[in-house]
């Protein structure tokens, strides 16, 4: 390599361009980086930090507490750029808020699914450690996430998720000209017998990562199809945003619980 060469460890924010200074501690992570401007919608107040490629970052406030949003793109590998980077510059909590696919016949469209661990049938985690590795949510984060969706009202659901890598054959749907992938026909009922709640495409890869890097994550989805019915609309996309941004609000709270109390980890104990 010669001197000149561009090496992006170089620079913290190769691509998601944020510094220390632009982020909060805890950020929520969409795909779409239109949800960006709905997400903040809903806060206090708030600023856009960067803009680059798939990634646009704003920090602001929501019920006083600080927070910011990062669009990762679809799938796993720009998902997992924006938890590098926004790990390097000190962000230590991360909540993926997405749609996804309900594959469980009695969740409806508009229902949240709380991610408590996740199947990695993605190759981006696979880079990072053995496949045997668990993507398991934050206990912290998914206690908040639940005490938030009680707090709203919104009807949601708790258990593993599915992260695929493809839209399409990844997730037993047909592909062009009707294609279909090796066992796509099974996928969907061997997950569904195995008490698998929905399927996305980047979870997995987030957990695993900020598990790996001893960081919080977890993730809210709202449900825009389900697999059974073959029910689809776009609904429920507030209630994610709203609720991963109070969960943000209650880990923060959580965080000044454990110091009171000198804990190293909030549980049930320790009043909210």
């Amino acid at each position: 390599m010669t001197d000149d060469s561009e090496d992006p460890n170089d620079e913290a924010g190769y691509h998601v361009e944020a510094a220390p200074e632009d982020v909060a501690d805890a950020v929520l992570l969409p795909g779409n980086p239109e949800r960006v401007d709905k997400i903040t919608a809903l806060w206090d107040d708030h600023e856009e930090v960067a803009r680059h490629r798939e990634y646009r970052t704003a920090t602001g406030t929501y019920d006083g507490a600080p927070i910011s949003v990062t669009s990762t793109g679809i799938g796993s590998p720009s998902a997992a750029i924006a938890v590098e980077e926004l790990a390097r510059v000190g962000v230590d909590t991360f909540i993926r808020v997405g749609s996804c696919g309900a594959i469980q016949p009695e969740m409806e469209v508009g229902d949240l699914v709380i991610t408590t661990g996740a199947v990695r049938q993605e190759g981006t985690s696979d880079e990072y450690v053995r496949e045997d590795y668990p993507a398991a949510a934050d206990g912290e984060v998914v206690s908040a996430l639940v005490a938030a969706a009680e707090r709203l009202g919104h009807d949601y659901h708790t258990g593993v998720t599915m992260s695929a890598d493809s839209f399409y054959a990844g997730q037993g749907r047909p592909g062009f000209e009707g294609f279909e992938a090796a066992g796509s026909d099974e996928l969907v009922r061997e997950l569904q017998d195995a008490n698998v709640k929905n399927i996305e495409m980047e979870a997995s890869s987030i957990l695993t990562i900020a598990s790996v890097y001893g960081l919080r994550a977890g993730a809210v989805c709202s449900v825009y199809a389900n697999r059974v019915t073959g029910e689809f609309r776009t609904e429920g996309e507030s209630r994610a945003a709203e609720t991963a941004s109070l969960a943000v609000k209650l880990l923060a709270r959580m965080d000044e619980v454990k110091r009171e109390a000198g804990a190293d980890r909030w549980h049930a104990g320790l009043s909210l």
